[in-house]
């Protein structure tokens, strides 16, 4: 089987499989295993490399409202790869080409390629996603082992150590601030926090600072959208210096890019790290 991957979390899931060499191509975004790097790259975005977190809000809601897309597809790399899988999205256009670019351009090309779509927004769907791109690939054993861990996730666990839920406020985007929505707000509660002004299930949303300060959290996570611990922390610090936080809040800067924002497996990760967070603050 000849496999493009158009989401970093569908390649993740696809060599947690074992059929790694099965994937012909993917995104530039695709880069875990470090192995994907080394797969044909089909679709690029559109944004300038370099942009603060604030140019990219302004890029993203410029292009939408002027109908532009903001990730490009090379149709005739995806021609030459002839694949008979695809797999892709219909969850967020800021998150890759979604199902409807695909299928426009498999039916130009007149490619028969088979293509699968996941729009997960709860744990329990990124496990379902899981299990039906094992059941895709003939792998749905090894499928059932890459989803376990995920399974106890979609149970609401105790308080971390100290009695009560600690406040946790998780911001997706810094300038401006968004709350999470999708899977992230049931992360936090299955971490032993609980999660404010986000709704588990539901869009992200845009809040303000005041929103933050009066929500009065006892953590706040620091967890944007496409960006690993490093630079999470870099942003971390700028929102510390800048004030905009509640006076004395504790923060957490989290791998967002592998953990958090990617609806797969290491999903799980995201939550012990965060569980260890918690663990720490109510020992402090």
């Amino acid at each position: 089987m000849r496999i493009v991957s158009l989401l970093p979390s569908t390649t993740e899931i696809l060599f947690g499989l074992g059929v790694g060499d099965q994937v012909v191509g993917v995104t530039f975004e695709c880069d875990h295993p470090a192995e994907a790097r080394s797969r044909q790259v089909v679709s690029s975005t559109t944004m300038p490399e370099g942009l603060s977190p604030a140019e990219i809000d302004t890029y993203v809601a410029r292009a939408a409202a002027a109908g532009e897309d903001l990730y490009r597809l090379d149709a005739g790399a995806l021609a030459d790869l002839d694949p008979d899988l695809v797999l892709t999205q219909d969850l967020c256009a800021v998150c890759a080409i979604d199902v409807g670019s695909v299928d426009e351009a498999l039916a130009h090309l007149g490619c028969r390629a088979e293509v699968l779509s996941f729009d997960p927004h709860t744990i329990a769907e990124i496990r379902e996603s899981v299990l039906r791109i094992g059941a895709a690939v003939g792998r749905p054993d090894e499928a059932a082992r890459l989803a376990a861990p995920l399974e106890p996730l979609t149970v609401t666990t105790g308080p971390a150590p100290g009695g009560t839920r600690a406040r946790v406020v998780v911001l997706e985007w810094t300038d401006p601030p968004y709350a999470p929505g999708h899977w992230i707000p049931e992360m936090v509660e299955a971490a032993g926090g609980e999660c404010l002004l986000g709704t588990a299930g539901a869009k992200s949303v845009r809040v303000t600072w005041d929103d933050v300060r009066a929500a009065r959290p006892d953590l706040v996570v620091v967890a944007p959208c496409g960006y690993d611990r490093a630079a999470a922390q870099e942003q971390a610090d700028r929102l510390v210096a800048s004030g905009v936080l509640p006076p004395g809040v504790a923060v957490h800067a989290v791998d967002a890019n592998a953990h958090w924002a990617r609806p797969g497996p290491r999903v799980a990760d995201g939550v012990a790290d965060l569980r260890g967070a918690l663990e720490r603050l109510a020992l402090a």
